[in-house]
């Protein structure tokens, strides 16, 4: 029997990352022999690489300038929506072109989906690690309320980084999967996933293996993230009433406040109150306090009460009340905060399903789905949505939806336009997404230009323009001249993405690069590994002298000098050979203490074995 090809699913997060996969024995987040399964969303670059992870996060207050998390809110967006959001963060974004931006880590830029593919890249190595071989294809999630532009970000991303991304799936529906809800014969249920950076309300409808979205609301700049910010903000406050003169914005301070923030919010999802310090002695700053949930539920109601609107609009468009609703499932690391729980329970009139980890529920869906799409045995029908309407730019600036939000997708829609100059051979198409009348309050997805339609005179030509949605909520245009029956050619200009050349560029680059980068890696792994055997070799030393003879232990330390030296060069193999010599050298000593550990714990057996006799 031919095994199942492994498409793995990934939760690509605003604080969090992680994969998972499905095994004989179920659906399972993948963690690495000895690590987690957990890749906080956090990187920071050294000596031209890039660490990511808890690694990377501890740098934060070390690095604060080249330190960067929140990349997901970055994704798909241009200088002008995110100007709010700029503006708080301590590393640097700046416009580039096409309305991208790009993050300015030390001399270097880099967009955001170079950076996501970078965390996409740790995410793997670690799926890779688990599974024990390479995994070339994933599920990678977004969250319900991403429009085309952030979709098409993510699987830039994904590609960037060495995978093939065979769906794009909603968040709050990879939950709902993982949940097995649709093992459930029929009912509705409201999946309400807050994270870290987006938040999404969804409304499905099960009717045997039928898993419909009926409706889907949220806002893709809300989430833990903002709990973090008013509470860093509080504590500026705080400061400045005994400090007036204290200025808290530099970036140290911004990423020192987060990281606080961060940990009140944590401590007080367990506790009435905690305390905190601040210190900054380059500001001559050591300021001590506290913080309750009564403070933090202040904060942070404004908030959780904008995720309740999205959730009368997502009930509203699929024509449902909380009366009907059978089941509410939380999803999100942000929904262990005490007063979500107990807010979404009083609004729905029925306690949360909170029955799988919310931080890998996502994962786990979406490893499901991967399973599926990779020939596993999982029988039902996946029917999702596309978040907000479609359409073009028409006379005076309005909105001409084609697809309207809340169409079940795969979808496709087709309009005929026509010329309104003679011997126009040529048309222009605005394409937008969003909700609103006119194009000036939506979003511009791109601009379409329809060339080589023959000469004729205004009114003449009838150009069919079709709209096509794919299960990825991922869009594609293409049209038609009816009357001379030929096919134009479409440029397609993205209004916030990367072009396919500009992802092959960056791919080629990383392949000519990644001997270097998997030596400078190498190189971090090897000096790390250096200071831990020195740390154990000073730890032992004592024990070494009545172990080993002093010509071993002249030897070993001679050794010891010439591994420091090694560290400071740029060879890993030279590194590795000099390490090698040290573990043979060392290997009497540890053997020795070992047997020690060994013969001791025995003695405490027999001891113990002694007295329970007597």
């Amino acid at each position: 029997m031919e095994a199942v090809e492994t498409i793995i699913g990934i939760d690509l997060g605003t604080t969090n990352s992680l994969a998972a996969t499905v095994f004989e024995h179920g659906p399972e987040a993948l963690r690495p022999p000895g690590g987690e399964a957990i890749v906080p969303s956090v990187l920071t670059r050294r000596e031209g690489r890039w660490i990511v992870g808890r690694e990377a996060r501890e740098q934060r207050t070390t690095h604060p300038q080249e330190t960067v998390f929140s990349v997901k809110r970055l994704m798909g967006r241009d200088a002008q929506e995110l100007q709010a959001a700029l503006a708080r963060l301590p590393y640097r974004v700046e416009a580039a072109q096409r309305g991208l931006v790009k993050v300015h880590v030390g001399e270097e830029a880099f967009t955001p989906q170079e950076l996501s593919a970078e965390i996409l890249r740790e995410v793997k190595r670690n799926a890779e690690a688990a599974l024990g071989k390479a995994v070339h294809k994933a599920v990678i999630t977004v969250p319900a309320y991403f429009d085309d532009a952030q979709r098409q970000a993510t699987r830039a991303a994904g590609r960037i980084a060495g995978l093939e991304v065979v769906r794009i799936i909603n968040e709050p529906t990879a939950a709902a999967i993982a949940y097995g809800l649709d093992e459930r014969k029929k009912g509705l249920v409201a999946v309400y996933d807050l994270g870290g950076g987006t938040f999404d309300i969804s409304i499905l409808e099960l009717t045997g293996t039928v898993f419909k979205v009926l409706a889907t609301h949220g806002d893709t700049e809300l989430g833990g993230d903002d709990f973090d910010e008013v509470i860093a903000e509080e504590m500026r406050r705080r400061v400045r009433e005994k400090h007036p003169e204290m200025v808290l914005d530099d970036p140290l301070s911004r990423q020192l406040l987060r990281k606080i923030a961060e940990l009140l919010k944590i401590d007080l999802s367990r506790a009435l109150d905690t305390e905190y310090t601040l210190e900054l002695p380059g500001k001559g700053l050591d300021f001590k306090d506290g913080f309750n949930v009564e403070t933090l539920n202040g904060l942070i109601a404004p908030f959780v009460d904008s995720t309740l609107e999205s959730c009368r609009l997502a009930l509203a468009a699929a024509g449902k009340s909380t009366a009907d609703i059978d089941e509410v499932v939380l999803v999100g690391g942000s929904t262990r905060v005490p007063l979500v729980r107990r807010i979404v329970e009083e609004f729905f009139g029925k306690p949360p399903n909170v029955s799988i980890n919310p931080d890998e529920v996502v994962a786990v869906g979406a490893g499901i789905q991967g399973h599926l799409l990779a020939g596993g045995r999982r029988d039902y029908v996946l029917l999702d949505v596309i978040p907000l309407a479609l359409g073009i730019e028409t006379l005076g600036g309005t909105f001409s939806k084609l697809i309207t939000a809340n169409t079940t997708v795969p979808t496709q829609a087709n309009e005929l336009f026509t010329t309104y100059v003679d011997n126009q051979t040529g048309v222009d198409f605005n394409i937008f997404q969003g909700e609103r009348e006119f194009v000036k309050d939506c979003r511009s997805l791109g601009r379409f230009r329809l060339k080589g339609i023959p000469p004729m005179p205004a009114g003449l030509p009838k150009v069919e323009v079709t709209f096509l949605v794919d299960a990825n909520g991922i869009l594609t245009v293409s049209a038609i001249e009816q009357r001379s029956v030929m096919e134009a050619q479409i440029e397609v200009i993205p209004s916030h993405g990367l072009t396919n050349d500009e992802i092959d560029r960056i791919m080629e680059e990383s392949f000519e690069h990644a001997l270097d980068d998997l030596n400078q890696r190498q190189l971090v792994d090897f000096r790390n590994m250096a200071k831990a055997v020195f740390r154990g070799i000073d730890k032992a030393w004592k024990q070494a002298r009545s172990i080993l003879s002093e010509g071993e232990l002249a030897q070993i330390r001679v050794q010891m000098e010439q591994v420091k030296k090694a560290t400071g060069g740029e060879d890993p193999v030279a590194l590795k050979a000099e390490m090698d010599k040290l573990g043979e050298l060392t290997r009497p000593l540890a053997d020795a203490i070992m047997s020690q550990a060994a013969l001791s714990e025995l003695r405490e057996f027999f001891a113990e074995h002694r007295a329970g006799e007597d």
